[in-house]
């Protein structure tokens, strides 16, 4: 799908389906240097059964105009603009990793239109390295490298994967390979930044699914468990063996879980 906001291309996933009058809404947010294809599984699973999905590429990202957002806010008000332009009222949405800062900050803007809300790899606060940062900004591969050796746990750096001969750290480095290193180091920086979720928290009345890596090195499981108890509605589902890139290195149960909470 592609929508058009204030003349630049915004580009969706719908998982390989045609929009049904009537059916709900899920909106699904990727993570830094990321686009929509990290939930192809999940999308097309959604779609499949009962859901119109609505798949970003966000600013600067896959086939979407950039230039990429500077803050996580920014990104945000970006999304809700999108989920707009596409003629969505009511919604429900999931966000991965920097996508999940980006759904917890949508749903506190949207209010009563949010349905269920979604966040996977999730932590409150999300600090990046400056030597990582540094390396995105000169536009150096190892940036790349770095982020798939810290995301992926045990189970996913032996190459298990449901689908045989796929690779999940080839997977996820095909996957970066494709993004522009501004916009890497532009989500970098933002994630870096962030500190509004206790806020964001205060605003969301949904429910709350906060879906977890055992192994997660990137975003650690216990600061996420300690969020859990500031939201009115959350349960938190923890998949063992399974580090950061979960709709990578789970595809299955990540799906269940969703079509559960959305």
């Amino acid at each position: 799908m592609e929508l058009s906001l204030g003349g630049a291309k915004v580009v969706a996933g719908t998982g390989g389906r045609d929009w049904e009058p009537g059916l709900p809404a899920v909106v699904l947010l990727h993570g830094a240097g990321m686009d929509h294809t990290v939930w192809a599984l999940q999308a097309r699973g959604l779609a499949h059964h009962g859901r119109n999905v609505l798949a970003l590429d966000l600013p600067g990202h896959g086939g979407s105009a950039g230039p990429a957002r500077a803050s996580i806010a920014a990104m945000a008000e970006w999304v809700l603009q999108a989920i707009d332009a596409a003629g969505i009222g009511a919604f429900r949405i999931a966000g991965h990793s920097m996508g999940a800062l980006v759904a917890l900050e949508t749903a506190a803007l949207a209010g009563p239109r949010v349905e269920a809300l979604a966040l996977v790899g999730f932590a409150p606060e999300m600090r990046v390295h400056p030597d990582l940062i540094a390396a995105a900004r000169a536009g150096e591969h190892a940036a790349l490298e770095m982020m798939v050796s810290w995301s992926l746990g045990m189970t996913g750096m032996c190459g298990a994967n449901p689908a045989p001969g796929l690779s999940c750290a080839g997977a996820a480095l095909r996957l970066l390979e494709r993004a522009r290193y501004e916009s890497l180091a532009a989500d970098f920086t933002a994630c870096d930044v962030y500190r509004g979720a206790a806020a964001a928290a205060a605003k969301i009345g949904a429910s709350v699914l906060l879906l977890l890596g055992a192994e997660d090195r990137m975003t650690p499981v216990a600061p996420a468990l300690a969020f859990a108890r500031t939201l009115t509605r959350a349960r938190t589902e923890v998949l063992a063996g399974i580090g950061h890139l979960l709709p990578i290195e789970a595809p299955v149960p990540v799906l269940a879980a969703l079509e559960t909470a959305l």
